[in-house]
């Protein structure tokens, strides 16, 4: 190892790195950091000759490397005695994770220990704040547990672990003070770093759900994603092109998905600073108040509309496909190379009626001008066939019951169910006599003829043919579209509107992976600053997966960092037993070496170090 000077042209000033040579896979000759040191003349501050001093240590480091690299022998006394884990102290136990170096990497990169140690300057809290919210981040990332178990189990951890439990729950309300700060942050990180675009932004909202009897303000029981009774509390999450999350809030459990949408617009987004977007969603979000508050911001959508719930005219439309119609109301055909028919859309440019609420709560109907892409799919009508015969069968059972509990309604089995009261002797209708119950055949052939369509609803529009590109990348036209600088086909928008998938993958890894639910915090804040944490975690472990272009999920990435652990089997040596493809490809593209059998504790130290300096 051996000290460089990397001289700075333009302002004079001299930066120090112990760097070292080795080869590549090729067999060529390379040079990687080490150790990053600062600035000469600050460093001038702290050392007679830093210069000499860091030419000392690489020598050193060089020195211990060579040591390192000999026979390591152990002795083992067949007299000594195993503590149990759980009586023994952070300092104490054994078993290390050094997988966490990945996470510590990315946490320093976004700078988030910057801002909390900021922040603490300003409070008389006595542990480090810090520390215990990197505790809490990389525990949920790779051991997901309660912060009991969380500061249990922080012995595993090469980090400062001198804190008490009730400093962990009391740090809790620090964190959550700093939430809109620290979204703020790590949303400047992200666009400094991984050059974010948040043209096109994907929302969705699910919800976690709590084991509790009795609901709050906050935690109300509502319609559960899981199909559970317990209350629960609703969380709206907005995620760029690039499946990174860009922010989210938390709402009560009985708020309806589409009442989210503005309230995150107003809140958490706005927030981030002024911006043009497309907002996508699905078609939870398609209410006429959201789309109007979209519109009045000059903004883009792209959402999904019901083409079952839509009226008799523009089913018409959906349905429409004959050659002597106009170009744009025929369907164009998508096949595969064997000539099957894969899918087949039409668009058009429409006005449609929405209804917007005022505020004095009156509402009132409005024109805005859309564009309709429709899609018929193969694959998505035979699912709906699927889905609709089992409904069938199950409404059939209800009719040869003749039930009167059978239940009439626009959902499920129910929908295809005609209940009729009728005077068993004068075969009559009578609202006083039994119901007898038909299968509502009309309401099953009208179906049918839907089967396969879908209908994507946007303002979002390009170049038309023929017409000039303007500045800048986009514009609002005085007729309420969002123009974007080059042509936007169909397909595009389809491309803009499918991107929806990741997003609810997302909220699989939290739910899976991060284990966010159930929550058994109390208070509504420390539940917030458990979301908080959750956040942070989740936005780590995307950014593992973006910069491996995805090979290799989270779970698998999750897995392998906490299998990443060595046991100590001298006061100065640690054996580790686990190494994979997931550790080497992660380890490549962060520079972390996962692949030692043995380290030292001074070689740890190094690799821990390194994690907290790489930018």
């Amino acid at each position: 190892m051996f000290l460089v000077q990397i001289p700075n042209k333009k302002t004079g000033r001299v930066f120090l790195q112990i760097s070292e040579s080795y080869r590549d896979e090729a067999g060529k000759p390379r040079q990687r950091v080490v150790m990053p040191l600062g600035h000469l003349d600050e460093l001038q501050a702290e050392f007679p000759d830093p210069v000499a001093h860091f030419k000392a240590v690489a020598v050193q480091m060089t020195e211990d490397r060579k040591k390192a690299m000999q026979d390591r022998v152990v002795r083992l006394d067949p007299s000594s005695r195993l503590g149990r884990a759980e009586t023994l102290a952070p300092g104490d136990v054994r078993r290390k994770n050094i997988g966490y170096a990945a996470l510590s990497v990315l946490y320093h990169q976004l700078e988030i220990d910057y801002l909390l140690n900021n922040r603490r300057r300003y409070t008389r809290f006595g542990a480090n704040l810090n520390s215990i919210f990197k505790m809490l981040v990389f525990n949920r990332a790779l051991y997901p547990d309660s912060k009991l178990g969380a500061w249990q189990g922080r012995g595993r951890f090469f980090e400062d672990s001198e804190y008490s439990l009730d400093e962990v729950y009391r740090s809790l309300d620090h964190f959550l003070a700093w939430r809109d700060d620290l979204l703020v942050h790590l949303n400047t990180q992200v666009g400094k770093r991984y050059g974010r675009d948040e043209l096109l932004m994907y929302y969705d909202v699910t919800n976690y759900y709590f084991e509790i009897d009795e609901p709050d303000e906050l935690r109300r029981k509502g319609v559960s994603k899981e199909n559970r009774s317990s209350p629960i509390v609703q969380m709206g999450l907005f995620m760029d092109e690039a499946g990174l999350p860009v922010t989210y809030d938390l709402f009560r459990g009985n708020a309806n998905d589409c009442t989210t949408l503005p309230e995150m617009l107003d809140g958490t987004v706005a927030s981030l600073g002024p911006r043009n977007m497309i907002v996508v969603a699905d078609k939870g979000m398609m209410s006429g108040n959201n789309i109007s508050k979209i519109r009045l911001a000059h903004n883009g959508y792209v959402i999904s509309y019901s083409v079952r719930g839509a009226d008799r005219a523009f089913k018409d439309y959906v349905l429409r496909d004959e050659e002597t119609d106009p170009e744009r109301e025929r369907y164009h055909a998508v096949h595969d190379e064997n000539g099957r028919l894969v899918f087949k859309h039409k668009s058009r440019l429409t006005p449609r009626q929405i209804i917007v609420t005022d505020e004095q709560g009156n509402q009132k109907k409005t024109v805005v001008n859309e564009r309709q892409v429709v899609i018929y799919s193969e694959k998505y009508a035979l699912r709906a066939r699927c889905d609709r015969q089992a409904a069938i069968d199950k409404a059939q059972k209800q009719v040869l019951s003749m039930s009167r509990d059978a239940k009439a309604s626009n959902y499920g089995s129910a929908k295809y169910i005609l209940k009729v009261p009728v005077n068993k002797k004068t075969g009559e209708c009578d609202t006083k006599a039994d119901y007898v119950c038909f299968l509502d055949e009309e309401r099953i052939d009208e179906d049918q003829k839907l089967d396969g369509y879908y209908v994507v609803c946007t303002n979002v529009i390009g170049l038309g043919e023929g017409e000039k590109p303007f500045k800048g990348k986009h514009r609002y036209t005085v007729d309420g579209y969002f123009q974007l600088n080059r042509v936007v086909t169909d397909q595009d928008i389809l491309d803009m509107y499918k991107g929806l998938w990741r997003i609810e993958e997302t909220f699989k890894v939290t739910k899976s992976e991060l284990k966010a639910r159930p929550v058994f915090l109390s208070t509504n804040t420390h539940i917030r600053a458990h979301f908080l944490i959750c956040f942070v975690t989740l936005l780590l472990m995307r950014l593992l997966e973006y910069r491996m272009d995805w090979k290799h999920s989270a779970g698998a990435i999750q897995e392998s960092l906490a299998a990443a652990s060595g046991t100590r089997v001298a006061d100065n040596l640690y054996v580790f037993d686990h190494y994979d493809q997931v550790l080497a490809d992660i380890g490549k593209n962060l520079g972390l070496d996962f692949s030692r059998q043995t380290l030292t504790a001074g070689e740890i130290r190094h690799m821990m170090a390194f994690a907290k300096q790489s930018s």
